[in-house]
């Protein structure tokens, strides 16, 4: 038998190699399917896939756009942050300041108040003692004179007299007082 028919007969009988006119066929077939695909899907599957490139890139600009507008407004709310805080220590400080001015203020004006009340005790005290010193000078005289008319026997009622004699003896008095704080 001749070598082809042996081999032809031997591989009828393996079912794992196909007959060659099939093979041929259906590469042939194989062939049209894949240049069909090839003209009319892949065109609108690279489309599809370009687009959706386009979107991609499109979503990473926008998403960086949106990044740095981000980061901006991040930026000026820093800087307005730190103003309101540079503001409100400004604030403070004016605060303080005016504070310890109406402190300051308020006992200046306390120290006036407690001066002129100090002032005003002492000119009433002033008054006091001199009203004192009057009516001591008059209920002196009039006993001196009572008890000079008792020892003289006589009345001394003139009245103009009398007041010499009282402020000439007082005087005398004061001036005995004086010269005795003076020597100690």
């Amino acid at each position: 038998m001749n070598p082809l028919v042996q081999l032809a007969a031997g591989a009828a009988e393996n079912p794992l190699v196909p007959p060659i006119p099939e093979l041929v066929i259906g590469l042939i077939a194989f062939v049209i399917v894949f240049g069909f695909l090839a003209k009319k899907l892949l065109p609108n599957i690279n489309k599809v896939l370009e687009e959706r490139r386009e979107a991609i890139e499109g979503g990473i600009e926008k998403a960086d756009a949106a990044k740095t507008e981000a980061e901006s407004v991040l930026e000026q709310y820093k800087a307005q942050l730190a103003e309101a805080r540079h503001e409100a220590a400004r604030l403070r400080q004016e605060a303080t300041e005016q504070g310890t001015a109406i402190i300051q203020e308020m006992r200046a004006e306390g120290q006036r108040q407690r001066e002129e009340i100090v002032a005003a005790g002492h000119a009433q005290i002033e008054a006091d003692r001199k009203s004192a010193a009057s009516a001591l000078r008059q209920d002196v005289g009039k006993l001196a004179t009572e008890l000079a008319g008792k020892l003289v026997g006589e009345s001394l009622e003139d009245h103009a007299r009398q007041s010499r004699t009282i402020d000439r003896f007082l005087d005398e008095l004061e001036d005995g007082a004086s010269k005795a704080e003076a020597t100690r």
